[in-house]
């Protein structure tokens, strides 16, 4: 598994790049803030329900929550689930809140 920081996420999103993202924070939390993508719970994920997202097994798909736990615990589970090209945001939302939000 791969990570990404959010600086190079964010200037991989400004050079135009089309990047799936995909946010397993839960429902209140993506309601107070949201970056985009894709929402899919980890606890969908943990139960093993990734029918939405078998259509980028073979991409490159960029996980995120609140710090980057539960993505890195997404991550994984994605991996063994055949996902070929799965990437942490190091820090989660918390990160870009701080790094990019603050920078703006």
């Amino acid at each position: 598994m791969q990570q990404i920081t959010v600086q190079e996420l964010k200037s991989r999103q400004d050079a135009g790049e089309n990047i799936i993202l995909v946010d397993v924070r839960e429902d209140h939390e993506r309601e107070e803030y949201n970056i985009g993508g894709i929402h899919h719970k980890l606890g969908d994920i943990q139960n093993m329900d990734t029918e939405a997202l078998d259509g980028f097994k073979d991409k490159e798909v960029v996980i995120y929550c609140r710090s980057g736990k539960r993505s890195l615990n997404a991550c994984l589970i994605l991996e063994s689930l055949g996902f070929e090209n799965v990437v942490n945001l190091e820090g989660g939302i918390l990160a870009w809140k701080e790094e990019i939000d603050n920078q703006a």
